[in-house]
């Protein structure tokens, strides 16, 4: 399998590009519009086609950059049934595998952070999106999120996958790339060890955060897959 990992500092958020050596297809999971052109010359260095692109959500600090590279490249986009984007060409529900040649990738649904997150599964490691993150998780107090129905999607979804399968977040703010099951679940400062449901909740309502400065222009740009709309000319 090839495997690239990239990094867009503004919002601090990771794209994965998986691709399958012998079919020569790709797929991109949380791509964001301002990095195409690396995402494009990525492709262009190892050969590949790109099938889909896969949103874990509908973020809200930075624009998907589904639309554009399903313009350019003539892939699909993949984002969750409950996501209220009807924009996508592919609407994921719990247990749908992706075939893109020889890598099948398992849908799981991790709701909480808001209520259309997926995970993706993909042999030794699961991409995350924000439901879980390196010793933290999404927040909990907007775009449907719950903080009950997070707790329980890790612990049912994720924590009960083998302790060595890698967990690769859609952010990290502290410059980690990657951890595995059994480190969060041990370790995690929100999740992991001891902490009951009834604790996390509490915790999540008392961590008062900022409004994501992105927000008002990601928002609907996402639910509409990356679509923006055109300024007008004064």
């Amino acid at each position: 399998m090839i495997f690239q990992q990239f990094f867009e500092p503004d919002s601090a958020t990771y794209t994965y590009l998986l691709g399958c050596e012998q079919h020569r297809l790709a797929v991109l999971i949380d791509p964001v519009e301002s990095e195409v052109a690396h995402y494009e010359q990525a492709l262009r260095q190892y050969g590949l086609t790109l099938r889909y692109t896969l949103d874990t959500h509908v973020h809200a600090d930075h624009v998907t950059a589904a639309d554009t590279l399903r313009q350019r490249l003539g892939c699909q986009s993949v984002v969750s049934l409950h996501a209220g984007a009807p924009c996508a060409d592919v609407l994921a529900t719990d247990g749908m595998h992706l075939q893109v040649g020889s890598l099948d990738i398992e849908v799981r649904e991790t709701p909480g952070h808001t209520n259309g997150c997926v995970s993706y599964k993909l042999e030794d490691r699961i991409f995350t999106g924000d439901a879980l993150l390196i010793g933290g998780c999404g927040r909990t107090d907007f775009q449907q999120g719950n903080a009950g129905q997070l707790y329980d999607s890790v612990h049912t979804q994720i924590f009960s996958l083998p302790d060595d399968l890698l967990v690769y977040p859609a952010h990290d703010y502290h410059g980690l790339t990657v951890s595995t099951v059994g480190e969060e679940r041990r370790n995690n400062p929100r999740l992991g060890g001891h902490i009951s449901r009834d604790d996390f909740i509490q915790r999540m309502a008392n961590l008062k955060l900022a409004y994501p400065k992105q927000i008002d222009v990601a928002l609907p740009a996402n639910q509409a897959c990356g679509k923006q709309p055109l300024k007008q000319s004064s």
